[in-house]
């Protein structure tokens, strides 16, 4: 099915910067309503940490990683990126990218919002 391949992880200070980058095929990236990065730490349930709409919608983030965190997208490259800022030690964890496969005709029709359904494998963060 839809592949989506995350990248730039790793571990860093309290305070310093991660660019996490996934990338889409350019098919999935064409019809995709939206896309978005979640997070889970050890023993932790998973949590949405910014989402943003491909087709004229906005972008929402966590309370947690308002104001340090930002989600971009490059149409020309087909991928997502989630810019971390001032990372802090409870940012740690698994981030996962994710996106939800239809159009956003079909997503409008059935009346549902984003609903992520292909997922990347996810790229560990460390922040010590």
């Amino acid at each position: 099915d839809v592949q989506l391949v995350e990248s730039g992880g790793g571990s860093v200070r309290t305070g310093g910067s991660l660019r996490l980058s996934c990338a889409a095929s350019g098919k999935l990236f064409r019809r995709a309503s939206c896309m978005g990065w979640f997070r889970q730490a050890p023993g932790k349930e998973r949590e949405g940490v910014a989402t943003i709409g491909l087709r004229g919608g906005s972008a929402y983030y966590a309370d947690s990683v308002k104001g340090r965190f930002t989600i971009l997208r490059d149409n020309a490259k087909n991928t997502v990126y989630l810019q971390m800022n001032n990372l802090q030690p409870e940012d740690t964890g698994t981030y996962y990218c994710a996106a939800d496969p239809r159009s956003k005709h079909e997503a409008v029709v059935s009346g549902t919002r984003c609903t992520f359904t292909s997922w990347g494998q996810g790229t560990q963060v460390t922040v010590s």
